[in-house]
């Protein structure tokens, strides 16, 4: 029999993602493993591009900044959800459930731009490799960086301070294992038309703007591979654009699935899957898909490995 301790009061109760099962704790397990995975593949990827020379540029400095953003996602919602269910407790105060929720727009909306501006970085590097230095040189690298926290900053803290401020009914169970605006809202009494319209707005402007921004790229990128005379040319731009692409779509995939879906279409269940998706495992995912086809950070992945583990046998 499950024995939970449910905490009652002014604090939210996350109804959680599993159960005491046999085989929901296997699960658990996964999901533990999964996320320890993740840290690891990120900072060991954030570590790579910090040592090695060869790879600092642009491109691999906005992809630092993405395993930080996605380090930053799994640890904004693991480590509590962990922590409830192992103390078999439900509860997350206001406060923990306002931080979860502007970190996690901030971090999502700051991942939207930030993939747009590497969509354009590698426009600038294919269709005009003459220039990029001068194109994607370092200030403006750093400005659209600096760029993607602001803006996913002000949408997250918009967002979490109106969805707070709501009143709530007697239930205050989220049937979630984290806080996220959408679960919260179907807690209010109060009407959140207006609201939900400006959500929809926030999601225009946060995920359509940069997706759109990133298929014009593509599709001038394209373009541009397609008159390369070199096969060589043509298959490295091809490997270097594909993992980006397919970063786009997890991500873009599955925030719309959440947040751009009409309310008659929202299943709680469904929402929960995705979530997890887009909130744990699309985060371990980014640095295998970044580096099974990228020679450079190959490279250097060899490299620092010959160069530890040999030091490792001499001692």
């Amino acid at each position: 029999m499950e024995n939970t301790n449910v905490t009652t009061g002014i604090n939210f109760i996350l109804l959680g993602l599993f159960n005491y099962t046999e085989t929901h704790l296997f699960l658990f397990s996964m999901v533990l493993m999964t996320f320890l995975t993740s840290l690891m593949g990120n900072a060991f990827m954030i570590m790579l591009i910090y040592v090695d020379p060869r790879l600092h540029t642009p491109m691999y400095f906005l992809l630092s900044q993405l395993s930080l953003m996605d380090m930053m996602l799994v640890l904004t919602i693991v480590p509590k959800m962990a922590a409830n269910y192992l103390r078999h407790t439900r509860s997350i105060s206001p406060t923990g459930c306002g931080a979860q929720i502007v970190l996690l727009l901030t971090l999502g909306g700051g991942e939207c731009f930030l993939l747009a501006a590497m969509a354009y970085d590698r426009y600038v590097a294919i269709c005009h490799p003459l220039r990029y230095p001068i194109l994607m040189n370092q200030k403006l690298c750093l400005h659209m960086t600096a760029g993607s926290w602001l803006l996913g900053g002000v949408d997250g803290l918009m967002q979490a301070g109106a969805t707070l401020s709501f009143p709530y009914c007697h239930s205050r169970e989220i049937n979630h294992f984290f806080c996220e605006a959408p679960s919260l809202v179907r807690l209010t009494c109060a009407n959140t038309m207006i609201f939900e319209f400006f959500m929809y707005v926030c999601c225009i402007l946060m995920l359509l703007i940069p997706l759109s921004l990133i298929l014009a790229s593509y599709s001038l990128i394209l373009a541009a591979v397609f008159r390369m005379q070199s096969n060589e040319a043509r298959k490295k731009a091809f490997a270097t654009c594909s993992s980006h692409l397919a970063v786009v779509g997890l991500f873009y995939g599955t925030s719309m699935f959440i947040y751009m879906r009409p309310k008659s279409y929202h299943s709680v269940g469904h929402d929960k899957v995705v979530s997890a998706f887009y909130t744990i495992l699309t985060p371990v995912l980014n640095p295998l898909i970044y580096s099974v086809r990228n020679i450079e950070v190959k490279g250097a992945c060899r490299k620092w490995l010959e160069k530890h583990f040999k030091c490792a046998a001499y001692e």
